[in-house]
């Protein structure tokens, strides 16, 4: 029997990882396909254990619960469905209440009785080996509907405030990395990227690691200029202004959220004074004073106490940092922010409250959000349109309903197959990828997915290995980059099937 706890598979630390089979499972949301058993864990003791099908579909520990409506599940997205994340704060270990420790964060906390002695596990008749440590959990109605969010209304997407035309991104490296020098080579890190986004839209950007997401965010902060095509900034070319030359107001337009909060802010000022920096290099505030107050603004906005602006970041956890984070990204008023990873750091109740505080200001604010993720699971939760990409090609855009229903790109279909999901009713199908996504340095002939691809025997004349593909509508704004033709697209089924459908 596989044993692997709930930490895990809620992501609650990021770096964990277990072997099965010779196969590493990260991480993540995919424990619902792997072990037979599961253990919640909540501030160093188990608080539910059971199987896979008793813990997931018959939870009974408010903390299980409380995780389940913290993640996006299909179906689940940011208007209809929002996510509910775990209210205050995990407790260190010398601050950990009497009784239950999830007592103070628990819906169904009962003083006098959940906080009067320690609380031992118990065990649920009729199930596998299935215990909850909770004094309540016969007393709690499990079957009712799990509590959403409120549901906000959708914001009308504006004009369009960025366009990229053609964009190529090339590198010439050493031929011999390890000695350098001698002959070239060129890095194909970014292929002919067009798209356009719009006020109010988030878009976002999928795909392995070293398809080219970072590189294309590099180019348009003006950390890298470009080798070809455009970047239009409300009709104004950027693409060959690097970031020390570009006017103050396209660096406050345009601003990054990173995705690990720890090494973004400075350890040595405090956090209030690392606003106000941002303030002073955006120059707004005519003073000290005005900036100041804007700088506290700025914490209300992010719903971080006032009190903060005086912490060190050291003081603060990591969900706090990344609010911070996104207080100076929006300090000069931006109006395009790129958030790289900006929650896979984060465990997943923290992801839940900061996905919503990025979707609250977007609405406030009217700011077009560019999202990278590997996520799908999030994608599919907040984004307006998804861009897929592959060995530094757009492979896939559409909108977020296009790209998660079939005809798909056949790296979309791979992809949509790895989506973790932690709901026992959902049917999916199960697509091995095989080999490594090929270098940029070395891509191959034709279409840049032809080595990996499933598909690629429907395509007559060897075709995939000649030449690279014409991208083809499928749907009004929905774009493919196959040679497969529409009859044969159209063939695909769904990758993720809903038991009730």
């Amino acid at each position: 029997m596989l044993l692997v706890s709930m930490v895990v598979y809620l992501s609650l630390v990021g770096m964990l990882s277990f072997n099965n089979n010779s196969t590493r499972y990260a991480a993540n949301l995919q424990i619902p396909e792997t072990p037979d058993s599961v253990i919640t864990l909540y501030s160093g003791e188990t608080v539910e254990t059971g199987s896979i099908g008793d813990v997931f579909d018959k939870m009974q520990h408010p903390y299980t619960q409380a995780l389940f409506r913290s993640i996006p599940l299909p179906g689940a997205d940011k208007n209809t469905h929002p996510l509910v994340a775990i209210p205050g704060n995990f407790p260190l270990p010398h601050e950990r209440p009497n009784g239950c420790n999830f007592g103070p964060r628990c819906d169904y906390f009962e003083a006098g009785r959940c906080d009067a002695a320690d609380i031992k596990m118990s065990e649920i008749m009729g199930d596998d080996r299935h215990g909850a440590r909770c004094l309540r959990f016969a007393e709690i109605d499990w079957d009712a509907p799990i509590t959403i969010g409120e549901q906000k209304e959708k914001a009308p997407i504006g004009e369009v405030v960025l366009e990229m035309k053609n964009l190529k991104k090339y590198y010439e490296v050493a031929a011999s990395a390890l000695f350098g020098g001698g002959n070239t080579k060129v890095v194909k890190a970014n292929e002919t990227l067009t798209f356009q986004a719009r006020e109010s839209e988030t878009l976002a950007i999928v795909g392995e690691s070293g398809c080219g997401k970072s590189t294309f965010a590099k180019v348009l902060m003006g950390l890298e200029t470009a080798t070809e095509g455009e970047i239009l900034l409300d009709g104004k070319n950027i693409e060959m202004v690097p970031i020390e030359d570009r006017e103050t107001q396209t660096i406050a337009d345009i601003q990054m959220v990173f995705q690990n909060p720890f090494d973004t802010l400075n350890p040595s000022m405090t956090i209030g004074r690392q606003i106000i920096r941002a303030l002073e290099i955006f120059k707004i505030g005519k003073d000290e004073n005005a900036r100041r107050e804007r700088m506290l603004k700025l914490l209300d906005l992010v719903k971080l106490p006032r009190a903060f602006a005086e912490r060190m970041p050291r003081q603060l956890s990591g969900g706090q940092k990344q609010r911070v984070g996104i207080a100076r990204a929006f300090a000069g008023g931006a109006r395009i922010v790129v958030a790289d990873e900006p929650v896979s750091a984060l465990d997943v109740s923290v992801q839940a409250a900061v996905t919503d505080l990025l979707m609250e200001i977007q609405r406030e604010e009217k700011t077009t959000l560019l999202f990278i993720s590997h996520d799908l699971s999030i994608v599919r939760y907040l984004s307006d349109r998804v861009m897929v990409m592959y060995l530094g090609h757009v492979v896939e855009l559409g909108s977020t309903d296009q790209v998660f229903s079939p005809p798909y790109h056949p790296y979309t279909e791979a992809l949509l197959s790895a989506v973790p999901i932690a709901d026992t009713s959902i049917e999916k199908k199960h697509i091995v990828l095989e080999g490594d996504i090929p270098s940029a340095m070395n891509p191959p002939s034709g279409c840049p997915f032809q080595t990996r691809c499933n598909w690629k025997s429907q395509v007559p004349d060897g075709l995939c290995d000649r030449e690279v593909p014409t991208e083809q509508v499928l749907a009004d704004g929905h774009h493919i980059k196959c040679h497969l033709d529409a009859a044969t697209l159209a063939t695909m089924e769904p990758v993720i099937k809903i038991a009730a459908e």
